[in-house]
Parts: structure tokens; sequence; C-alpha cells
């Protein structure tokens, strides 16, 4: 049995790892792509506010189809949805920009209905003594493709200057994409189990003693950091720089050191060390932005992405697994698991559009560069507010999970 869980987790890892390829792809120059046919951060930030208030509409419609139906088939509608995104852009060209809002909402809808079957698979074929590892594992491939990913498309890009070199990226995505449907057949038909709660996550932080008040505080303060630095680091990237190669190579540098350091956090990052792991990432998050101060130029938005890189598992690795340990705990919550599923990225998803209204709300006034470094910094920050609201929860589950 143990010997089928573990196949089915290198299957899992080969599709996520196929996704993420696809998505870093074409994914890392998309901003750039829109910010070329129209220069303003609001337009960026509305695309990104787009795809989140799909993203949590889809988690928690999609609940019900991956708990009562064929979870699988709401992971490969991910992959097709998210290939079928990347057609609209290439049909719409630099018209693009005039469609921002359904184009995000695509995008969202992809992303939800994707990450909700993983996640829910990933949770059945793990455990939480080796959730650690298996976390550790999807930082490598992340990793990885990042590497990978936007070095070949920025290197596209270069030798087929403009809209032509996009294509072709575009297109080598959508290939990717059918790579990882097909390895999907591959997966194990998982079974479907109970009936689902449509309220659940609401009614579940109701509970005075709930430990997921907890969890999804601290989800909050992540999705206040992820919203924004998701696209803004890469646009910014660009911006100083001013060559799409040079992206590329940032992605490539950045993604070179996370791929170490995901590497040492799976093999020695234990339950025992994430209360002070949690703590270190935090406060080390917040340095790597101290240089962009002085000057936001390539140099140090380099060194904020490599100090990024460097730290991110030791944050990043407790929240994932937590709040997975969580859905764990006993057998009524392991029954719940798409319900809290759904609760943990509605959490994430309220952190990333408050942190994006933020930034939209801050962008309309000015758009020097010292106000974004400020705002980085304090949005920076929220690492910290999970760590403050989590800590509690943390030293409880060291009972959970003393190794």
């Amino acid at each position: 049995m143990k010997s089928l869980l573990r196949n089915q987790a290198v299957l899992l890892l080969a599709v996520g790892g196929m996704y993420l390829l696809a998505s870093m792809l074409a994914g890392t120059f998309l901003n750039v792509y829109l910010w070329k046919s129209r220069q303003d951060f609001a337009m960026i930030g509305w695309f990104a506010v787009a795809q989140q208030v799909s993203l949590g509409l889809s988690f928690w419609l999609g609940g019900k189809w991956v708990k009562e139906q064929n979870k699988m088939n709401a992971l490969r509608l991910g992959i097709a949805v998210s290939g079928f995104f990347y057609l609209l852009v290439l049909r719409l060209g630099g018209e693009s920009v005039y469609y921002i809002w359904p184009l995000g909402l695509i995008l969202g809808l992809a992303i939800g209905f994707y990450w909700l079957a993983f996640n829910i698979v990933f949770f059945e074929i793990t455990e939480a003594e080796n959730r650690d590892f298996f976390n550790g594992w999807m930082g490598l491939l992340g990793s990885c493709t990042g590497i990978i990913g936007p070095w070949v498309s920025g290197w596209l890009i270069s030798l087929w200057p403009g809209e032509r070199g996009y294509r072709v990226v575009f297109i080598l995505s959508l290939c990717t994409y059918s790579v990882a449907a097909l390895l999907s057949f591959l997966l194990k038909k998982r079974k479907s189990e109970g009936t689902y709660l449509w309220l659940e996550p609401w009614k579940e932080l109701s509970r005075a003693e709930s430990p997921w008040r907890f969890a999804s505080g601290a989800l909050l303060f992540q999705g206040l950091r992820e919203g924004v630095f998701s696209f803004l680091i890469g646009l910014l990237v660009y911006i100083a720089a001013k060559e799409e190669s040079k992206l590329g190579q940032f992605a490539f540098i950045t993604s070179a050191v996370s791929l170490v350091s995901y590497y040492a956090a799976g093999k020695w990052f234990k339950p025992k060390y994430r209360l002070t792991g949690m703590l270190a990432g935090g406060l080390l998050l917040v340095a790597v932005i101290v240089p962009l101060l002085w000057k936001i130029s390539y140099g140090t938005l380099l060194i904020m992405g490599i100090g990024t890189s460097l730290c991110l598992p030791l944050y990043m690795l407790p929240m994932t697994s937590t709040s997975f340990d969580l859905m764990g705990l006993s057998a009524e919550s392991a029954g719940k698991r798409v319900e809290l599923v759904v609760l943990r990225e509605l959490s994430l998803m309220s952190g990333r559009l408050l942190g994006m209204f933020v930034f939209i709300a801050v962008l309309s006034v000015t758009s020097s560069p010292q106000v974004i470094t400020v705002l980085m910094l304090l949005l920076g920050s929220a690492p910290l507010g999970s760590w403050l609201v989590l800590h509690r929860l943390l030293k409880r589950s060291r009972k959970w999970n003393p190794s």
C-alpha cells in the first residue's frame, strides 16, 4: 500500500512539475507582455485581482465536484483551461489589455481547479511524517522549472524580438500543458467521499476552539505579501533592466539558489524546527528588501531575489505543512479535507486581495520608486504577522509531530 502511495506521489510530482514548467515558460513574461502594450501598474493589479476573485470562487464552487465526483477530472480541467487561456492571448495579441477582467477570470478559474484537486490528492497520498519531505520536493521542482522556463523563454524572445518571440513561448507552454494532461491519466482515480458542506469554511472559523482560526489568520498574512510580490518583482526587474533576457537571467539565478535551499530544507527541516525556522525566515525576508530603499536597480533586485530564495523555505514549509497537518488531526477533519482546503485557499485569497487593493490604491495616487519600495517593505513584513498568529499553534503542533 505504501509503495503504491509512493508511486502515486512520484506521478503527482511529475504532473505538478510539467504544470509548473508550462506556467513558468509563459507566466514569467505574461505581465511584461501586457505592460509593453500599456504601461499601467493599476491595469496589472486589476488583472491579478480578477485572477484571485475567480480562483477563490472556483475553489469554493469546485469543492462539490472534487468531493462528490471525480477530482482527477477537475485537475485535468484546470490544465486544459490554462492552455485555453494562452490560446486566447495568442488570438488577442496586443489587444489583450482591453480584456483584462475576462482573461483574469479565466486564468483564475484554471489555477483554482488545478490546485484544488492537486492539494486534495497531495493530502491523500502523503502523511504527517513525510509531508515536509514532499513539500521540499515540490519546492525543488518549482526551482528547477524556475531555472529552465524563464531562461528558455527569455532566450526565445531575444532570438525572435517582438510579437513573434512571445507567440513561440506561448505555443511551447501549450505543448507542455498537454504533456501534463497526458501524465495525469496515469494517476489512479480517487474515491469520492461524503457530501460537500458549502458553509463548512465559515462554520469552522466560528468554532471558538478551532485551530483554523490561527491558521487562517497566518494564511491571510501570507497572501498579503505574495499577492503583490507575485507580479511586481518580475515587472520591476524588466523595467529596471529593459530586457526580457535579463528577467530570464534573474529567474534563472534566483531559482538556482532556491533549488539548493529547498533541497536542504527538504532533507534537514523537521517539524520540531518549524517555530524557530518560521521566525528566522520571516525576519530575513524583510531584511533582503532593505537594499531597495536606496535604489531600485537590477543589482538590488537581484540581491533581494537571491536572499528571498535562500530564506523562503524556512517560512513556507511550516506554513504549508501545518495547515495540511490540521486536516489530518482526526478522522472528522480528514473527512472534511475538501472544505478545509477551500478554507485554506479562501484565507490566502483574502490576504492577496487585501494586499492588491492597497497596492492599487497607493499607486493610483503616486507611482514613485520610493513609494513602491516602502510599500514593498510594509507588505514584505507580513510573514512576521503569520508567525505572531501561528506561534501558539506551532507550539501545540510539537505534540502532534514531535520528530
